[in-house]
This record gives structure tokens, C-alpha cells and sequence, in this order.
């Protein structure tokens, strides 16, 4: 099993036919101060199970400020069952509304560890401050 891919967003759902939608990707946000938290960010993973990973797995993830501090973690399982008949892989979407805890500016790293073994790494760039009137705001602010 492997993860095809991980994104922060503003919500995400699975609709009835299975589809999965996202709104609101972003990878930098904006604080007025630090420290803060970011409420309610919307942590994306799917991953992409072979006939092979059916059964029990360990999904973890690790928030980690810029320092190297890890600031939070969490694991939970998950059970991948058979895929259908004729097919050669399984998507795995994992949704998970998470509050983002902000000590600092800088690049934070969401680590996502499957059965113990790191597997992708998501970078938020967290910039602290009150905008200048009239500055242009250079890439995503959330």
C-alpha cells in the first residue's frame, strides 16, 4: 500500500457514487500572531492498496514545527478489504478534520507513517504578521 497522494484543504467528502471531492487546497496560511491554531484544516490521504494489503493497517500522522518539535501525533487502524472482482487496486481515502497547533513561522511537516514505516510528508508554510496596506500576498493564504 502505498499513498498516491496527501493535501491540506477546506473540506472534503465522499459523495454517494464514491467520488471524492475536495475544496479549498492550500499548502501556506497566514497568522496574525503566534502562538495560534489553524481550526479545522482538513487533512486528505488517499491511498492505494493492492489485493495483497487486505487486512488490518496502522495509519499515524505527526505535526512538527519548524524547530523539529513534534507538536502533536495521532494513529488510528484501518481495515482494507478485497477489491472487487477485476480490479488490481483499491482506493483508500482517509478524511480527517484536525486543529493545527502554531508556535512559530515557517515550514511545518505533516508526517504520515504507515504500519511504523514513514511513507509521505505534507509542508505547510505558516507566515506570521499583519500584512502591509496595499502589500500584494504572494501564493495561497488560507
Amino acid at each position: 500500500m502505498h499513498v498516491s497522494f496527501a493535501l491540506f484543504a477546506d473540506a472534503a467528502n465522499i459523495s454517494q457514487e464514491g467520488k471524492l471531492n475536495v475544496l479549498g487546497v492550500f499548502d501556506a496560511l497566514h497568522v496574525a500572531q503566534v502562538p495560534a491554531v489553524h481550526p479545522r484544516a482538513t487533512l486528505v490521504v488517499r491511498l492505494k492498496a493492492l489485493p495483497e494489503d487486505v487486512g488490518r493497517h496502522v495509519l499515524a500522522f505527526a505535526w512538527v514545527s519548524p524547530g523539529g518539535d513534534e507538536l502533536w501525533s495521532s494513529s488510528g487502524e484501518l481495515e482494507v478489504g478485497q477489491p472487487p472482482q477485476g480490479a488490481t487496486e483499491l482506493d483508500v481515502p482517509v478524511i480527517a478534520a484536525i486543529d493545527l497547533p502554531i508556535q512559530e513561522g515557517g515550514a511545518h511537516l505533516l508526517r504520515i507513517s504507515l504500519d511504523g514505516d514513514p511513507c509521505a510528508e505534507l509542508v505547510l508554510h505558516v507566515r506570521v504578521g499583519t500584512p502591509s496596506l496595499g502589500a500584494p500576498i504572494r501564493g495561497m493564504v488560507s
